[in-house]
């Protein structure tokens, strides 16, 4: 009974929130799991963290990515997944699910190829040995994402409302300020993929998606390890060509339709803001967004 109910309530995140769900899951597994067999905390976490050496990384490719899915304490995860639910409650307004994704994971990608390339290049970090854990250079990518995309959109901030392009700024510039008093090499990555996050979308404006090719690559692998069940059994089916081939022109025309009118509303925030919109057609994005 309860295994039909889990499946029910995971469907029904949206893919920012299925982040959130994974990561903390991962950090409870990741706590609990050594204390109860009695193993070093680091156990586990040691397989899966971006190291800055980089013959360390030669052994383990993967953790570009895994990283991001490990924290060093409660206060980490904590303020990690409330910007990740909040730009991801923006983005998923007016973009599918796959390109949250792929703006984050492209995010995690470069911000962890900064911190390894930091402290391969600058004096200051030679000879140190450091490994790199968190999700934050992935929410600052959509961060500052949003940020470049709606720049005059503004938004409450405890008690005035500021524009997004000014928040953007404030994070990148506190970012620089903390480089060489604490934790380098998470700022470091805070600014790799803040500046992912800023080319995506300014190229995005101009037209261009930077991440087509990487959301093939995403859909390819995951095409590797989808389970197909057994095939059923060839039947004879007599079809009306008429009526299918009228069906089929219908449903591509009502997507068609659906779409351009997404992308004449996007072309009019880019243009005035977000604010410049009717409330239907704030209500329509929103609903459009939810179908994503």
């Amino acid at each position: 009974m309860a295994q039909p109910d889990i499946r029910y309530q995971w469907s029904r995140l949206n893919v920012a929130e299925k982040l959130i769900a994974i990561n903390v899951l991962v950090f409870v597994v990741n706590g609990l799991v050594p204390f109860l067999l009695g193993i070093s905390k680091n156990s586990i976490v040691q397989w899966f963290e971006l190291p800055n050496n980089l013959m360390d990384i030669v052994y383990q490719p993967w953790s570009i990515i895994t990283y991001s899915f490990f924290h060093g304490g409660i206060g980490h995860l904590f303020w990690n997944m409330l910007l990740i639910y909040f730009v991801g409650r923006i983005f998923l307004n007016l973009f599918d699910a796959k390109r949250f994704l792929t703006v984050y994971l492209l995010g995690v990608i470069l911000g962890g190829l900064t911190f390894v390339l930091g402290y391969n290049i600058f004096p200051a970090f030679f000879n140190t040995n450091a490994y790199l854990i968190g999700a934050s250079a992935g929410a600052s990518a959509v961060l500052i994402f949003i940020c470049t995309y709606l720049p005059n959109q503004e938004v409450r901030l405890i008690f005035f409302n500021v524009k997004l392009w000014m928040v953007g700024a404030g994070v990148v510039l506190l970012d620089l300020i903390q480089l060489p008093i604490s934790n380098s090499g998470g700022h470091l990555a805070h600014l790799g993929g803040a500046f992912l996050g800023y080319f995506y979308a300014s190229q995005l404006l101009k037209g261009t998606d930077i991440g087509s090719g990487f959301s093939k690559l995403m859909d390819n692998v995951v095409n590797v390890f989808k389970t197909t069940g057994k095939k059923a059994p060839m039947k004879t089916v007599y079809k009306n060509k008429k009526r299918t081939s009228n069906f089929g022109s219908s449903q591509d025309y009502d997507k068609k339709t659906h779409q351009k009118k997404i992308d004449a509303i996007l072309d009019k925030i880019s243009k005035s803001g977000y604010e410049s919109l009717s409330k239907a057609e704030k209500d329509f994005l929103f609903k459009a967004g939810k179908e994503n």
